[in-house]
């Protein structure tokens, strides 16, 4: 605001309080003060008084020169007074609250015109001739947007009148935010939209719906995955439409300023044209308080199946992002990421094999990551913790040529792993994704025996795709509650879809169990819970590995949704070798060639699984070590009983003869 808005509204006010102060001495030397009681005879004798005294009329003179000079130079107080819609009156009172702030000067003039330094109602009215009626009500826009606010000035004395600091600043040109808005809310930067965004056809169909219909308020609700740009997208849109945008995060407010912050941030928008953007799940549940007016563009972010509550009187438009394309990525990657313009056919490598979102790259841009191999590592760190509780990582030592399988399984699995290589750019071929518009996920069923290498092949296929590995928590999944299960799962999911990771369901049955005879309405709503979830694996376009102990124990309408379902078998003689030796070989510094002729009659004669031979090698090793002995027969024979002893029986004798009398 220039400098001169301000001198003319001082002004006038000036002028105003100069003629309450002569109308007051012109009344204490009045003969027939009685009469003044009488607030009517006081407007008709004060109208009187204007037109005889030669004081009064050159006051109202000056001032009415000053008032036409306002609807010149007034640019914020008209702004002011059309974007929330004052009347005169509230107009009037703004003004006199502004140089109360601004000329402090005044305050004498103030205290002689009121008896206060601050303007009251009582003199308002006598100042602007407003009658009777109080201008600051409950329903009155002053009070509404929080632009006046009553001071209390002591026991037996009116209300003060103070206008909003915010307000004073912005009057004076010093305003940037609002006091109770810092440290929520920041700037969005805008910058060039992604090419799959429509930023110009929802542009355009907002643009049309204003010159329609006026700037009725409208709220773009924007679903997609946390990380996916969807405050950049937000910005893009607004500067589409000539606007700026802030971001308010919900999440840094609490309950019982969420009023007032959605209001102050309202205000904020109509003061500096700016649209809001509202973040956080705090935003998501929280209800907005009647406003009478929303300023015309707010944005809410949510993910496709947490929509926001509706807002009175305001219209959503619910836009579901697209998922980035692996030209997304690269543009993305070269942009943000300097030393990308360096890496050459790398960058491609990077946008096919992870469906990094704009915040990870952007995080990796932070990182300052300078080759393809960092880059790969900080988006793998940034996936650690994004499940929480649902999930446990873990780790995946184990490469291809440690699994001891049968020669189809492993061919089976390198399907799989190729798959998980190409499937980003696979299902961006249209063709593809018009024949399967559901059931994209990459899913594989492990069945077989405990101990039989199901974990391990998800640790080998999670190291070789070079994902992470997140065994989820069936605790955190399964309920007792009907429906609570597959919202559990759904949530995991959702969480996961865009996660560049390999999510392991270890006892896979207990969720996707078979579907029971109907006999009362309980097994009607389990049945109904499983529908979901298979609904929800379906829908899931992640990887994804279940593991069972029993494949007759999965319904078998999910088992027909799986391209890979494995059968682990326990090892043969021939496997149950080989997974000696590499065992022994991985813990044993000494060398196990005088052990051949036993290992090969454990492996012959006794049956383990490879988890079993494991743990007995292992059992074998800390009884040498506490023998203080070389590994020996016995000790392997003992570790293999206690194996054994878990499945409830022991070495037998002719089992031990026959491996004494191979050694």
């Amino acid at each position: 605001m220039s400098d001169h808005e301000l001198q003319v509204i001082a002004a006038r006010v000036r002028l105003a309080l100069y003629e309450q102060i002569a109308w007051s001495e012109s009344k204490s030397r009045s003969a027939d003060g009685a009469r003044w009681q009488d607030l009517w005879i006081e407007r008709d004798q004060r109208g009187a008084w204007r037109t005889e005294n030669e004081r009064a009329r050159e006051l109202l003179d000056a001032r009415t020169k000053v008032e036409v000079s306002l609807t010149e130079v007034g640019t914020r107080l008209r702004r002011l007074t059309d974007v929330f819609g004052l009347d005169a009156r509230e107009s009037d009172l703004i003004q006199a609250t502004l140089a109360a702030a601004v000329a402090p000067e005044l305050a004498g003039t103030f205290v002689a015109a009121g008896g206060r330094a601050l303007p009251t109602e009582s003199l308002m009215a006598s100042l602007f001739d407003h009658g009777v009626q109080r201008v600051l009500t409950p329903h009155s826009p002053l009070a509404r947007w929080d632009l006046v606010h009553r001071i209390d000035l002591g026991p037996g004395e009116p209300d003060g009148l103070a206008l909003d600091p915010a307000i004073i600043d912005w009057f004076t040109g010093v305003y940037s935010v609002d006091a109770e808005l810092v440290g929520l809310v920041r700037a969005v930067a805008p910058r060039a939209p992604l090419a799959g965004w429509p930023i110009f056809e929802i542009g355009d169909r907002i643009l049309a719906r204003w010159a329609a219909d006026g700037p009725s308020p409208l709220r773009i609700v924007v679903c997609a995955p946390p990380g996916s740009g969807r405050t950049t997208f937000a910005a893009a849109l607004a500067r589409h439409l000539k606007l700026g945008l802030i971001a308010i995060d919900a999440d840094a407010s609490d309950d019982a300023t969420w009023s007032s912050v959605v209001l102050r941030a309202h205000r904020h928008a109509f003061l500096t044209r700016t649209a809001l953007a509202f973040t956080g799940n705090a935003a998501l549940r929280r209800p907005w308080p009647r406003l009478g007016s929303a300023f015309p563009l707010t944005f809410s972010s949510c993910e496709i199946d947490r929509m926001p509550q509706p807002v009175p009187d305001v219209t959503d438009v619910v836009i579901e992002l697209p998922p980035l394309t692996i030209g997304d990525r690269i543009t993305l990657w070269r942009e943000l990421v300097p030393a990308a313009a360096t890496w050459n056919g790398e960058v491609e490598e990077l946008a096919r094999r992870f469906r990094a979102s704009p915040a990870d790259i952007a995080h990796a841009a932070r990182r300052a990551v300078s080759t393809p191999a960092e880059a790969s590592s900080v988006i793998n760190e940034r996936t650690r913790d994004l499940l929480g509780e649902l999930a446990t990582r873990l780790d995946c030592p184990f490469a291809w040529g440690e699994l001891v399988l049968a020669p189809n399984l492993i061919e089976i699995l390198r399907d799989f792993e190729y798959e998980g290589r190409v499937r980003t750019a696979l299902w961006e071929e249209p063709g593809l994704r018009r024949l399967f518009p559901q059931g994209r996920g990459l899913f594989a069923l492990f069945t077989g025996p405990p101990g039989t290498g199901k974990t391990m092949t998800a640790q080998v296929l999670a190291r070789e795709l070079d994902l992470p590995l997140y065994r989820i928590s069936l605790a955190t999944v399964v309920s007792k509650y009907i429906g609570e299960t597959a919202k559990n799962l759904q949530r995991i999911l959702s969480r996961a879809e865009h996660l560049d990771a390999v999510l392991l369901f270890d006892e896979a049955d207990a969720l996707f169990g078979r579907r029971t005879e109907i006999k009362d309405a309980h097994d009607r709503y389990a049945n109904t819970d499983t529908n979901h979830l298979l609904q929800a694996i379906e829908s899931y376009a992640g990887i994804g590995i279940l593991a069972s102990n029993k494949r007759s124990n999965i319904d078998p309408a999910f088992t027909r949704r799986l391209r890979y379902v494995l059968d682990f078998a326990r090892p043969d003689a021939a496997q149950r070798r080989a997974l000696w030796g590499q065992v022994l070989g991985a813990i044993v510094d000494t060398p196990v060639a005088s052990l051949e002729h036993t290992l090969d009659a454990l492996a012959n004669a006794i049956e383990l699984t490879g988890a079993q031979i494991k743990y007995a090698a292992l059992a074998a090793i800390l009884a040498a070590k506490r023998d203080q002995h070389p590994i020996s027969v016995a000790h392997l024979l003992r570790g293999v009983d206690r194996e054994l002893q878990k499945d409830g029986r022991s070495l037998s004798e002719r089992e031990r003869a026959l491996v004494a009398h191979a050694s």
